[in-house]
């Protein structure tokens, strides 16, 4: 018999730091937070847990929340049957993997909010995503199912504990490979041409919808372009960046790229805007500047950083996680616009000449509103070239673009909008710090500044590093270890993979950016660490979690790609820089062995594992330069405008720059004066005498 809950109303949800835990303080629901107190709960009432992961910029999180957990009754129902325990997924992405996988496994689609049904013990059972509070279009009511899964728990236990346990041995069983799967240069090839004739060749994105970004797959399209020297696959990639540009996804006044649109048009998004997707997007315009000097490429992302600055850096100079798609309880009410609007801003007939270039209409295109976009400026004609396989036309990011004046007239325009526009009620600002999602930011800042020569970006990118560091760590200098998300002086402890992969991703490009050591020093820290505490022996990769990591089930181990590159596929592009950065091979070997251990598992789920091919590619036929001799600066400044996906740069400018068994300490007492050293896959050139020469030398190896 299990013993009587407490029934008075506790939700434990006030003393949260998570901006998304602390919106349900005030439901009538006794949520608790995940935790050995909860769990205990669980135990001690012999109630099953009903979990509720969400994050705070989740539109149907919302509308879940409106409809059941604000409630009375529903929340009566919730409270009597269950331990209910509500948990922020930036803020424990941990468990929501956990769970996710679990709710895959029973054949469901995943997404959020994710609504899970747990034993006393946390074992997962049976779940879903959003449940109506009513019965609709053949789905039952969310107080159905709660009185239905609890009927099950007393009266067929026999049946729970076979469902769980089935579960439990899929969770725990990992795949291990059998005989060996070789990828090499051959294979990428391949792969990236069938996911480019994956591409719409009118809107740019995988073709259909909802459309996202996919930053994964264009910087793999990316790479085959660098590898193969197929313009076709660069003109994939520009074709989808200069339609996301000019669509609704992109907010034309305030900077910034929403989640994914919710048509094939890129017009409608999702309008929540994600740290994580702005930061890599960030860098795939900026290397698509880089190419072919589209100026709309450089004006997004400095519109974009603009943005960062604007509304996402905190008052510490880290950035903030997320913002809200709602403002006064309706999607994208802060975005969209009226024509009567606008011309009441600037007048009938400069209204005139901005809704002709943002496709504002009377009827409007989003329910009765307008979305601002520029999709249907003219643009060339595609050029008459096949796709890398030949089967059909690949798109053109033609320029297309109005003249100076008028680029600027709209400019001031916009600048008028945009500040009527802050007169709104804004969208929620989730401003936890995440270490990870910073850790993508910082790095886009210093690769996107060297090529677009921001050097302010660079102290942005400084500035937000020396916080994480500072703030989200603990231990000494030598043995710290970084914590997950930080808000309002509370530290998430310990961190995920991902926070130290990204991180050693973001020390590593201010490392190659400055050569200043403790960039170096606090990545070689980090990655032990790393190895330390989530290394999983048997694969060579990592788990999520830590190894003193107390309040899960099991420890989550994926290897496949979110909307986030995989830790694992991070932590092997991380190994190889290492490996050159600091002279010590055992570095690449360790990356060779994730990377063929893990590729082994993937074999049938390739494409899942984009981001570890990139890593692959990397390892393959990333370009080593080493800048010697008093003028290392200069030549590192050429090496450093090279593409940022395929180089690795280390200034030497004397012996006591480098430990003493640094392999380049051969290529210093080798010339007089300054050079470069240029290896590629495992093959190195002779001495470059000239910084202007180093580009050259670069592709002669290549080639």
């Amino acid at each position: 018999m299990a013993s009587s809950p407490n029934t008075s109303h506790l939700n434990r949800l006030a003393s949260a730091t998570s901006p998304y835990l602390l919106q349900h303080k005030h439901n009538p629901v006794d949520w608790w937070q995940w935790g050995p107190e909860a769990l205990a709960e669980a135990k001690r009432t012999n109630r099953p847990i009903m979990l509720s992961v969400g994050y705070a910029a989740c539109h149907w999180c919302h509308v879940m929340a409106h409809e059941s957990f604000e409630d009375e009754a529903t929340a009566a129902v919730m409270n009597e049957l269950f331990v209910n325990i509500k948990v922020d997924r930036e803020e424990r992405p941990d468990i929501d993997q956990i769970y996710m996988n679990a709710l895959h496994l029973l054949g469901e689609q995943g997404g959020w909010p994710l609504t899970m049904f747990l034993t006393p013990s946390a074992e997962p059972v049976w779940g879903g995503t959003y449940f109506p509070k009513e019965s609709k279009f053949g789905r039952p009511a969310f107080t159905d199912i709660l009185r239905e899964v609890s009927r099950l728990f007393r009266e067929e236990p026999n049946k729970i504990e076979q469902n769980r346990a089935a579960l439990l041995a899929r969770l725990a069983d990992k795949a291990r490979p059998e005989g060996k799967v070789t990828i090499g240069l051959k294979e990428l090839d391949a792969a990236a041409k069938q996911l480019g004739n994956a591409f719409d060749a009118t809107h740019g994105g995988l073709r259909g919808a909802p459309k996202f970004p996919q930053p994964a797959i264009l910087e793999m399209l990316w790479r085959a372009g660098l590898r193969t020297g197929d313009v076709r696959f660069f003109e994939t990639v520009e074709h989808t960046l200069e339609r996301m540009s000019e669509g609704g996804i992109y907010d034309h006044l305030g900077g910034g790229f929403s989640r994914y649109s919710v048509d094939e048009k890129w017009l409608v998004p999702h309008f929540e805007k994600m740290l994580y997707d702005n930061a890599q997007l960030l860098e795939l315009l900026a290397l698509a500047y880089q190419r072919n000097r589209n100026p709309l490429f450089a004006t997004r992302a400095r519109e974009t950083v603009e943005w960062l600055k604007r509304e996402m850096t905190t008052p510490e100079g880290a950035f903030s996680a997320s913002l809200d798609a709602d403002s006064e309880g309706e999607e994208g009410k802060f975005y969209v616009w009226s024509k009567n609007e606008i011309i009441e801003l600037i007048g009938p007939e400069a209204g005139g000449f901005f809704m002709r270039h943002y496709d504002v209409s009377d009827e409007g295109n989003f329910e009765g509103h307008n979305i601002l976009n520029r999709s249907k400026r003219p643009h060339p004609n595609p050029p008459p070239h096949s796709s890398p396989d030949g089967e059909r036309p690949l798109a053109y990011a033609g320029e297309g673009r109005e003249g100076d004046a008028d680029e600027a007239r709209l400019k001031a325009l916009r600048d008028i909008l945009l500040d009527a526009r802050s007169a709104r009620v804004r969208p929620g600002l989730d401003d936890k710090v995440l270490a990870d999602w910073n850790g993508l930011t910082i790095a886009a800042l210093v690769n996107a500044g060297i090529i677009l020569d921001e050097p302010s970006w660079l102290d942005m990118a400084r500035r937000a590093f020396d916080f994480i560091a500072g703030s989200m760590t603990k231990g000494d200098r030598q043995n710290n270890r970084l914590g997950h998300s930080w808000r309002a002086g509370h530290l998430l402890f310990p961190g995920l993979a991902s926070d130290f992969a990204a991180m050693i991703r973001a020390d590593l490009a201010l490392f190659e950016a400055t050569a200043e050591r403790r960039f170096l020093d606090q990545a070689v820290a980090w990655q032990r660490a790393l190895d330390a505490h989530y290394a999983d022996a048997e694969t060579g990769g990592y788990y999520w979690s830590a190894d003193d990591a107390t309040d899960l089930l099991l420890r989550p181990h994926s290897t496949t790609d979110d909307a986030t590159p995989n830790p694992n596929a991070v932590a092997a592009q991380n190994l190889v820089r290492l490996a050159v950065l600091t002279g010590d091979d055992t570095w690449r070997a360790q990356a060779d062995r994730l990377v063929e251990n893990i590729l082994a598992m993937a074999g049938k789920n390739l494409f899942g594992h984009v981001a570890l091919l990139n890593a692959l590619d990397l390892r393959l036929r990333g370009a080593e330069i080493v800048c010697t001799g008093p003028d290392a600066e200069r030549f590192a400044h050429a090496a450093l405008k090279l593409p940022f996906v395929d180089r690795i740069v280390l200034r030497a400018a004397a012996a006591v720059d480098l430990p003493a068994s640094h392999p380049a300490q051969d290529k210093l007492k080798s010339v007089t004066g300054s050079a470069a050293f240029v290896c590629v896959g495992e093959r190195c050139s002779l001495p470059v005498n000239e910084p202007e020469k180093v580009a050259d030398a670069v592709a002669a190896m290549r080639a």
